[in-house]
């Protein structure tokens, strides 16, 4: 017989720990399915030297501080810390080491299938995956005949890895900015390929994390944001990466002045976007050749949906299509937790959606013959 719950929530890192304690204050009976050994086991996998760009006060889970000594901006360690911290202190109901690899519907109730040949039931489903969980590699022509090594910046963890070669990291987000700091730090000739290009900001305006301006500006049209964080990056000199194209996904600037400063400087070198791969390095788009020994694709990621199969809607860039910030277009006791960023931070926006979609769960768990409304 499957385990049924009235709600099952997918991951176990910050959105699906958000997402459970809000569940559990409202006395939902469910489960926290984490397909890692261990919660958060995403964050224990990112690179060693990341701090959150969000400052702590505006970067925390419903109900728990940061402890008094934490930075700041928050070290990876800090952050893993806090994660285990506040599973313990809400006795969150996580299983580890269970991947779901299918969803389908089962009359009025969702099912899902594991790996290890289990199934599970519920009224609800809560995706709180994010999508740090799935790195998105572009389809580059001619990668299986260059010589050198490549990866993806989710597989990077320290300089020592690459320091002293010449290394290409494709990508304009905060991942390749602080990469390619680091390199060029130990001994690494680094090259970035920007293809769209990003908006850079300080991580402080007159010493306030400019996340906290970024909470105060985001509601007003995007037209207006877009003006303010260019006008923010242009305190601080001409710009030195193109803009962002106006048809991307994540409208996140690139955020901290490092990543401009090396590339005034010359320790970082910019090129244009990458055409293909040759034997020795890549081909650029302006048809100009460089050789390397490594490239990162610094490339982003996408949401990890796979195990629907197509039972749902995704919208042009792959996130499931929704209303309300939280949920499915499609299946109304469907939602989704970690998938809205902005300049306001992921981590704000996750504390902020377990809450809405808690609060549906619940009031449709008190009205059981209605079905959740989506609108």
């Amino acid at each position: 017989m499957p385990d049924c719950h009235q709600a099952i929530v997918v991951g176990g890192g910050p959105a699906g720990l958000a997402t459970s304690r809000e569940l559990v204050r409202d006395g939902i009976d469910h489960v926290v399915l984490e397909r890692g050994d261990r919660i958060g086991y995403t964050w224990h996998n990112l690179y060693d030297s990341l701090v959150l760009h969000t400052g702590k006060h505006l970067s925390t889970l419903p109900g728990m501080p940061f402890a008094p000594r934490t930075p700041l901006f928050p070290t990876r360690r800090n952050f893993i810390d806090y994660l285990e911290r506040y599973a313990e202190t809400f006795r969150l109901p996580i299983e580890t080491s269970v991947d779901v690899t299918k969803a389908e519907r089962a009359a009025d109730r969702w099912v899902l299938r594991t790996r290890d040949g289990r199934a599970l039931e519920s009224m609800a489903l809560i995706i709180a995956t994010g999508i740090v969980s799935n790195p998105w590699t572009p389809d580059v022509p001619g990668r299986d005949r260059f010589g050198g090594r490549v990866m993806h910046s989710a597989e990077y963890r320290r300089p020592e890895q690459i320091s002293g070669r010449r290394v290409l990291i494709v990508g304009a987000g905060n991942s390749a900015g602080e990469i390619s700091i680091e390199l060029a730090r130990h001994g690494a000739t680094v090259t970035v390929a920007v293809q769209s290009g990003a908006n850079v900001v300080p991580r402080q305006l007159l010493g306030v994390p400019i996340q906290y301006l970024s909470v105060l500006v985001n509601p007003l049209p995007r037209a207006v944001v877009e003006r303010v964080t260019t006008a923010i990056g242009a305190l601080r000199g001409p710009r030195v990466l193109p803009p962002p194209s106006p048809t991307g996904c994540l409208k996140v600037p690139l955020i901290g002045l490092g990543f401009a400063n090396a590339l005034r400087a010359g320790t970082i070198h910019l090129r244009g976007g990458l055409h293909s791969f040759t034997a020795t390095g890549v081909r650029f788009a302006d048809e100009s050749e460089e050789s390397f020994d490594d490239v990162i694709l610094a490339t982003g990621y996408r949401a990890a949906l796979g195990f629907f199969n197509g039972l749902i809607r995704t919208d042009r860039c792959g996130f499931g299509s929704r209303c309300n910030r939280v949920v499915s277009l499609d299946r109304p006791d469907l939602y989704f937790v970690g998938h809205n960023y902005d300049t306001r931070g992921a981590l704000y926006n996750i504390a902020r959606d377990a809450r809405n979609a808690a609060s549906r769960i619940s009031a449709s768990a008190r009205a059981p013959n209605v079905q959740p409304s989506a609108v």
